[in-house]
């Protein structure tokens, strides 16, 4: 099967917007068993998106386009795809109804310009929008190039779509709304069973993410590759992904014999890197680090100095976090390291405030104020300014204290200061979950 994944936005073409639509549907539907073929993104123009879903569909069994969808002048996705199609735009009472009960949830003023999201093009299936205003649709060529209505009425599409080898089978067009917070419930709760129902795998697909740190890509595949060789050659696809201090081994088998390839291929690769795997699949460190809290029944506090509150930001977006994490120190100025965690002004004058004493005495002073068992304590240079030849721009001392003590790592994380908080922060939490792990 091949499928096109259109992202619409002048803003994506700007970089005003990252594209997070491209990594998290292909993502998506690769764990599926569906890989995306092709992606383009476009502005917001008539021609440059009617040319990019034409082009697309004269290929593709499968066009998911996002955005467009809202109720501004520059959301076109929806009445160009009715006038690509030949389909007219009838108003749908029912989404109508949901539009102006969400206005009047939350007592705001409809304009009449929000009626738009309701015009729906004849014969399109209604995605319901859980999280928005704005429906999901999906429409459906049939195999004889007519475009196919729920009543069961045809209509012919234009014979420029119909040009390829391609168009003698079914093809689906899906329009999703731009936010994240919208597409992403939507394409689980209602693409995803449409793509089963219409496209099912020629054979079972099973994927299995185990994702590394403290280790190089090229290491890890040197270690795991040859135990590999005799699952490969059994149908074992392995992939790798490589971020800042960690690696993706993506596991992957199609067949009857597939999850037993797979789950034999992960026991091997557990085996070899063994507490080097801090998680599976979407597991985030924050999640497991909260998890691994959880089941110890141990608590946690954080003070962060050139981090801002990051690791703070991340333990608390997870779920049930809050039997775990008592709180947050954001200790940016001299002053108030030494007023809220006690660190010495002594230490401050000989060591400076970006160093090892000052990451043991915060995280030290940290955790007898909240009596936590655990506290983490970074403290760096983010930069761009600040560094010196001793403690160059990217230095930071990740402190963890607990009843065995407190260790103290040097980093360097030589980037812009927002890919240097996040990397720093992903540190801290690692190390916090290697001491739990491995004590």
């Amino acid at each position: 099967m091949n499928i096109e994944l259109l992202n619409t936005g002048s803003e994506l073409m700007l970089g005003r917007v990252l594209n997070t639509h491209q990594q998290w549907l292909c993502r998506r539907l690769a764990d599926l068993g569906c890989v995306v073929t092709r992606q383009v993104a476009v502005p917001d123009t008539a021609h440059d998106i009617q040319s990019a879903v034409r082009e697309a569909l004269s290929r593709a069994d499968l066009v998911i386009a996002t955005g467009g969808l809202g109720p501004t002048s520059d959301d076109l996705t929806r009445d160009l795809m009715a006038q690509l199609l030949g389909k007219k735009l009838r108003l749908d009472e029912a989404v109508l109804d949901h539009i102006k009960k969400r206005f009047a949830a939350r007592n705001l003023p409809m304009l009449k310009n929000n009626e738009v999201q309701a015009l729906v093009p004849e014969g399109a299936l209604v995605l319901a929008n859980l999280n928005g205003t704005a429906p999901g649709l999906a429409m459906k060529i049939d195999e004889d190039g007519r475009w196919k209505m729920e009543d069961e009425q045809t209509l012919h599409a234009p014979s420029s779509i119909l040009n390829s080898p391609s168009s003698r089978s079914p093809k689906w067009l899906i329009m999703l709304p731009g936010p994240p917070r919208e597409l992403r419930p939507m394409f689980d709760n209602f693409v995803v069973p449409l793509l089963r129902r219409e496209f099912p795998p020629d054979a079972p697909f099973v994927c299995r993410t185990l994702r590394t740190s403290g280790i190089a890509e090229s290491l890890v595949q040197a270690k795991i590759e040859a135990p590999l060789n005799t699952l490969a050659a059994a149908g074992l696809e392995i992939g790798y992904c490589a971020r800042t201090g960690q690696v993706d081994v993506r596991l992957s088998a199609r067949g009857g014999n597939g999850k037993k390839i797979v789950r034999a291929a992960e026991a091997i690769v557990q085996k070899i890197l063994g507490a080097q795997i801090y998680g599976f699949d979407d597991e985030t460190i924050e999640t497991v680090v909260v998890r691994l809290l959880t089941e110890r029944k141990k608590t946690l506090v954080v003070a962060e100095s050139c981090t801002g509150g990051c690791i703070a930001n991340h333990v608390t977006n997870v779920p049930g976090a809050s039997a775990v994490f008592l709180g947050c120190f954001v200790t940016y100025s001299n002053e108030v390291k030494q007023k809220f965690l006690g660190v010495r002004a002594e230490t401050l004058a000989a060591h400076g405030a970006v160093s090892e004493v000052v990451a043991r005495e915060m995280a030290e002073g940290a955790r007898s104020q909240l009596g936590a068992d655990f506290a983490l304590a970074v403290t760096g240079i983010a930069g761009p300014d600040g560094g010196t030849k001793e403690k160059p721009v990217g230095t930071v001392f990740v402190g963890l204290a607990g009843d065995f003590g407190t260790v103290v790592e040097r980093k360097f994380n030589p980037f812009e200061r927002e890919t240097f908080k996040e990397v720093t922060a992903w540190q801290a939490l690692e190390m916090l979950r290697v001491r739990m792990v491995c004590p």
